[in-house]
């Protein structure tokens, strides 16, 4: 049995097809400037999000609220994803 490795649901064939296409409409030289424009812009939006996690930590503390909620969420929901993941992942051996 040959299992084929998943990025987000696409296969290989098909991230080839797209790079394909990327290549075709923007050419082989603006590739390169294409892909670091993508990932100085995701780099941002993760810093940003960082900045406001923290702001918002920073100011519940400061307001005397009670942060361990926000811990035992997070807790529960990399528990739900580890659960999801041992699931997904006997379901798709099998297939």
């Amino acid at each position: 049995m040959i299992q084929h490795s998943t990025f987000l649901f696409i296969s290989g064939t098909e991230i080839m097809f797209i790079l394909f296409i990327v290549v075709m409409v923007f050419g082989a030289d603006k590739v390169p400037d294409i892909a670091r424009g993508l990932g100085k812009g995701m780099k941002e939006i993760k810093n940003a999000t960082n900045d406001i996690k923290s702001e918002i930590t920073k100011t519940a503390s400061k307001s005397g609220l009670d942060t361990s909620v926000t811990k035992d969420v997070q807790d529960q929901l990399k528990q739900v994803k580890d659960d999801l993941e041992d699931f997904t992942g006997s379901v798709r051996r099998k297939m």
